[in-house]
């Protein structure tokens, strides 16, 4: 039996998380949340923190349990970071620097390492105009990392950190000793969820979309028609977070690793609503904050090392996303 503790429990992720390893079992499960969890989640935990992951009271808490791995799920994101930077600075950085420590002490008391999953995002990226943006395509873990939000900006420094904590105090290769932390990150795409409502991200104008159609609301889109950036169904990033987190690390050739799905325009995914949802009705009002934010991130990224290194591949492409997981799930929320 593993513990595992996961943090930002009651946000989209950690909801689909928290249901994929209560359905697998076998496992003592930590959530930290900084509101109490709802009681279809409390039900599915062994242990229910109400905590700000940020405070040392928080970590106190988590160290005194023998933690094999932690999901570090909890953040403000890029649209209320813009507001907040002080706060998403606080949340976002020393929340997981006090976390990594943590997870490094433990580690290294016991003599084998902490596993760490941290979800980054497309939001480390910075491209600096629309027409660089279509040049560019897909791109890789290395480029245009110069990150125009604060969200982005604790993201990416994250990333960093917990790489050099891990190849200072964890192990390079399993044959070389276990010591530590073993620190592995996603870049997630645009998440969709079908079970979740959309929590106001810059991304998710895809999402409240289909809710929207789905209530018989009208929906006026804050980017414009032609606005790409990669999106992922929910069930693929919670299967890509546990897939990284099984592999063997003398296969990861990286501790950042991009991951993809589809990539389509914001005119793209409303005429998949309107085949959907034959009365429903999309307008494009861009707020010129958020399409300069979504403008900035790329268009698509090339997951070819996830692919190479751990066998990362999506179970949903857009057509099934639509058509298997999220008209079907969220007609039958609002029905």
């Amino acid at each position: 039996m593993s513990t595992i503790v996961i943090t930002g429990a009651s946000g989209e992720i950690g909801h689909s998380l928290i249901e994929a390893f209560h359905a697998i079992g076998g496992n003592r499960l930590i959530a930290l949340d900084l509101n109490p969890l709802p009681d279809d989640l409390r039900a599915m935990v062994d242990e229910s923190i109400t905590a700000d992951v940020a405070s040392p009271a928080a970590v106190e808490q988590l160290e005194k349990f023998e933690v094999d791995e932690v999901y570090h799920l909890a953040a403000l994101l890029s649209t209320s970071a813009e507001r907040n930077p002080e706060l998403a600075h606080h949340v976002n950085v020393n929340g997981t620097l006090g976390l990594l420590s943590m997870a490094r002490r433990i580690g290294t008391k016991r003599g084998t390492p902490v596993k760490f999953l941290f979800p980054s995002t497309i939001a480390v990226y910075g491209l600096p105009s629309v027409d660089q943006k279509r040049v560019a395509g897909a791109i890789t873990e290395d480029q245009y990392l110069q990150p125009t939000t604060m969200y982005g900006i604790n993201k990416l420094y994250c990333e960093q950190v917990g790489a050099y904590m891990s190849d200072r105090y964890g192990q390079l290769s399993e044959s070389a000793g276990t010591s530590g932390l073993d620190f592995r990150a996603l870049r997630f795409p645009g998440l969709i969820s079908a079970t979740t409502v959309p929590s106001g991200g810059t991304s998710d104008y895809a999402p409240e979309m289909i809710h929207a159609a789905a209530q018989g609301k009208p929906y006026a889109c804050f980017v414009r028609p032609d606005t790409q950036i990669p999106f992922m169904a929910m069930p693929d990033g919670v299967k890509a977070l546990l897939a990284l987190a099984q592999a063997p690390l003398q296969s990861l050739t990286r501790r950042t690793y991009n991951i993809g799905a589809f990539a389509p325009s914001a005119e793209a995914i409303a005429e998949y609503v309107c085949r959907a949802f034959p009365n429903a009705e999309v307008t494009y009002a861009p707020h010129a904050k958020r399409q300069a934010i979504v403008d900035s991130w790329c268009a698509d990224v090339n997951d070819q090392a996830a692919r190479a290194d751990w066998g990362w591949t999506p179970d949903y492409d857009m057509n099934r996303a639509f058509e298997e997981y999220l008209v079907p799930t969220i007609s039958s929320v609002y029905a």
